[in-house]
């Protein structure tokens, strides 16, 4: 008889809400270093369950940070480093 390998799962648990704990109500979105905590270095928002936000808090973050970008406070996108635009060896006429 082959003895199987039992498969252990892992219990993860839930991080707490940093604004819940701290009870903040609201951010504003002019407060670009606090939501930089929760863009990742691509510019991407970070998930909940990364973050650790309760829902209620990540959607208020998600808008903030949404209303940032287009205030231009925030980037959309971060570019890699060192990486350059190509320009199309082509070119229209």
């Amino acid at each position: 008889m082959i003895k199987r390998q039992q498969k252990t799962r892992r219990v993860y648990r839930k991080r707490p809400c940093r604004l819940c704990k701290d009870r903040l109500d609201s951010v504003e979105y002019k407060n670009v270093e606090f939501l930089k905590n929760f863009i990742s270095d691509r510019g991407r928002i970070i998930p909940t369950r990364i973050s650790g936000n309760c829902a209620r808090h990540q959607r208020m973050i998600a808008n903030r940070v949404k209303r940032a970008r287009i205030a231009g406070l925030l980037p959309f996108v971060k570019a890699k480093q060192g990486a350059q635009r190509e320009r199309n060896s082509y070119s229209r006429r």
